[in-house]
């Protein structure tokens, strides 16, 4: 069937996005929205989550939201039950939940380390058990990784293993789930700024900051008839960083190591 328009759009499909408070995950939320979906958010942080909610309704859409831990695995499950009760189904999970800090591996406590785990890959597997029993038409399951899930990540090596690990396990679950007509990729941007991220560090081929709505085009593109066909991979939102290996454009316009 040859691509068209509509193809592109979201018309009345149930999506729910993680960490949608701010950042990458309220551009992604409210992206959804505009092309037609009805967006579950949830998050920690109420009242940006509530602006979330007001983005969905304002575009048309309904709206299900929950102030949530995703490192809770039985409120996940109840979080999930009620808004596949709400709309009878899944069609679209986006894991962006997740983040890190900055330290030395080895100044890395035990508690530290769990709370990483926890938060960038344990939650994914929380929301994907949770969610594919209503994901009964098939659908697209969207996990937000890193450009550290491709290299090192020093000062940041649990959180960039995290990553890794997710995009591995994103590969598997294509498999697994390929017979159920669901979908398994990942985004993994460069360092884009948000409100917990700051200022980019200048060097992409493209030559220009990445932005939120970079990300959210991506996860629109990836929940859509468009990418009917596109499974267990990887789209790098990163302006060329991932490409370019070591090599950075220089002040001077040419690229250096």
């Amino acid at each position: 069937m040859p691509a068209e328009p509509k193809h592109a759009l979201l018309t009345d499909r149930v999506a729910l996005v993680t960490g949608a408070a701010a950042g990458l995950g309220e551009a992604v939320a409210l992206s959804l929205a505009r092309f037609g979906a009805h967006v579950a958010v949830c998050d920690r942080d109420a009242g940006g989550l509530a602006a979330t909610v007001a983005g969905i309704e304002a575009a048309g859409r309904r709206a299900v939201s929950q102030v949530l831990d995703v490192r809770d695995g039985p409120r996940v499950a109840d979080f999930v039950a009620a808004v596949g009760r709400a709309f009878s189904r899944i069609d679209v999970l986006v894991n962006n939940a997740g983040g890190g800090f900055q330290a030395p591996f080895l100044e890395v406590s035990e508690r530290g380390q769990e709370a990483l785990v926890d938060e960038n890959f344990t939650s994914v597997t929380h929301f994907v058990r949770a969610a594919v029993p209503w994901m009964t038409s098939g659908g697209a399951i969207i996990n937000l990784t890193s450009i550290e899930a491709h290299r090192a990540g020093p000062g940041y090596a649990i959180y960039s293993a995290m990553k890794a690990a997710v995009a591995s396990l994103t590969r598997s679950l294509a498999l697994e789930l390929g017979d159920r007509g669901i979908r398994v990729n990942c985004i993994a941007p460069d360092r884009i700024p948000t409100p917990g991220v700051g200022p980019t560090v200048a060097g992409a081929p493209l030559a220009r900051t990445g932005r939120p709505d970079d990300v959210a085009g991506a996860a629109v593109f990836l929940a859509s008839d468009l990418a009917g066909f596109v499974t267990g991979t990887t789209l790098h939102v990163d302006g060329g960083t991932h490409a370019a290996g070591g090599w950075r454009r220089s002040a001077a316009g040419g690229f250096e190591p």
